[in-house]
């Protein structure tokens, strides 16, 4: 009785961690500044304008695809563990307490930093115009983010391969020099985690070229210009909700106008800035893609190799098969003359001619060993046994 409590215990912990985690959040600004959210779904839809089916795209107790969305003002991103919003001036990360995303959030907190000291300094040395040419030149806030992310997911899928390469190809090796049940199941356990890795590599590929195939999807991602002709004094009035249900954009939308000036003043159906981001790693994960494909080839040829040994023992199998049963004839018929000559049956020629036993032994041993060469010859000359 009292396991079962403890059981239901651990059970109801366990739910009650999910969750936790399901309402755990951390959040990046263009400033460099960081803090943890533990807020609700709704909290969140009011925060960065999207709704309740998208969000359930980031929820960790149901299992989505890889999926990149470009909305109004967010982009949603969903690749594998990586679950993130990521607005013109904000990044939101879900569950920065996991193992796997951990990493994300360092690589995050490094490369949306302030500017360091140096550039202050480049500052003082080349003047204000030099550095307002160089906040210019950076890509926009949410570009930066996703890069971030696909470099993570990219990475982590690349080493996830790795690590199955590592130990695929001995565990192959091994199970072509001796074929054996223990090596069979451990290339088959490896040939299945490689069967879903592909097909989480195969998702995250398709996700980068359906967004560069289609130009339309791509200048959705651009934020900060959508964001811009937004504040124009032609629209300017229609986003002041906007502006107080995120705070931090209204506070500092001239920055992320100075560092994404080129693109916003540019063609607004220019993507080649985003493109050459997603191309890139594009390129990456189709590169993990060709290792995971490589890796199959060579299980599908082990296995050929297998096959054609284990048809190779089963003919050989035959062959041993057809040797004994000609034999078992030939001993049967033997067995039949010694038999015949055992039977109580009175004949008169032996009194006559006395004892013949020898000459019933060697003859009838001769006839069937002729008869036994007879018929492994014409295996032989039906292609029936090997040479």
């Amino acid at each position: 009785m009292s396991a079962a409590v403890a059981a239901v215990g651990e059970a109801a912990a366990a739910a009650a961690k999910k969750r936790a985690a399901s309402r755990s959040w951390i959040l990046f600004d263009a400033a460099g500044e960081e803090r943890v959210l533990d807020a609700d779904k709704y909290a969140i839809m009011h925060r960065v304008d999207i709704n309740a089916r998208d969000l359930r795209i980031l929820d960790p107790l149901l299992s989505y695809p890889s999926t990149i969305l470009g909305r109004e003002r967010a982009i949603v991103l969903n690749l594998e563990h990586i679950k993130a919003i990521i607005t013109s001036e904000e990044v939101l990360l879900r569950d920065p307490s996991d193992d796997n995303v951990i990493p994300v959030v360092e690589e995050l907190r490094r490369r949306l930093a302030p500017l360091s000291s140096a550039q202050h300094d480049g500052k003082d040395l080349s003047g204000q115009h030099d550095v307002e040419g160089a906040e210019e030149d950076e890509s926009p806030f949410e570009f930066r983010a996703l890069e971030v992310t696909l470099e993570a997911i990219c990475s982590f899928l690349d080493a996830r391969t790795t690590e199955l390469e590592t130990d695929a190809y001995p565990a192959l090796d091994e199970l072509t020099s001796k074929i054996s049940s223990k090596n069979l199941d451990r290339v088959r356990k490896l040939k299945s985690g490689m069967t879903r890795l592909n097909a989480r590599v195969q998702k995250v590929r398709d996700e980068l070229e359906q967004l560069l195939d289609d130009d339309d999807d791509m200048a959705d991602l651009y934020l900060s210009r959508k964001l811009a002709g937004a504040t124009s004094p032609v629209s300017g009035s229609g986003v002041q909700n906007w502006f107080a249900a995120s705070p931090t954009i209204g506070s500092k939308i001239s920055r992320a106008s100075r560092a994404s000036a080129a693109t916003i003043h540019g063609n607004e159906n220019d993507v080649e800035e985003l493109e050459m981001l997603l191309e890139a790693y594009f390129m990456q994960i189709d590169g993990t893609l060709n290792k995971l494909t490589t890796l199959r080839e060579y299980i599908d040829d082990t296995e050929d190799y297998i096959n054609i040994q284990l048809d190779n023992h089963r003919n050989q199998l035959i062959q041993l098969e057809l040797f004994l049963s000609s034999g078992t004839v030939c001993l049967s018929l033997y067995s039949l003359v010694a038999g015949i000559f055992g039977m109580n049956i009175p004949y008169t020629w032996n009194e006559n001619h006395g004892y013949i036993f020898k000459w019933v032994v060697l003859i009838s041993g001769l006839v069937c060993a002729l008869m036994f060469v007879f018929v492994v010859a014409y295996a032989r000359h039906k292609g029936l046994v090997g040479s």
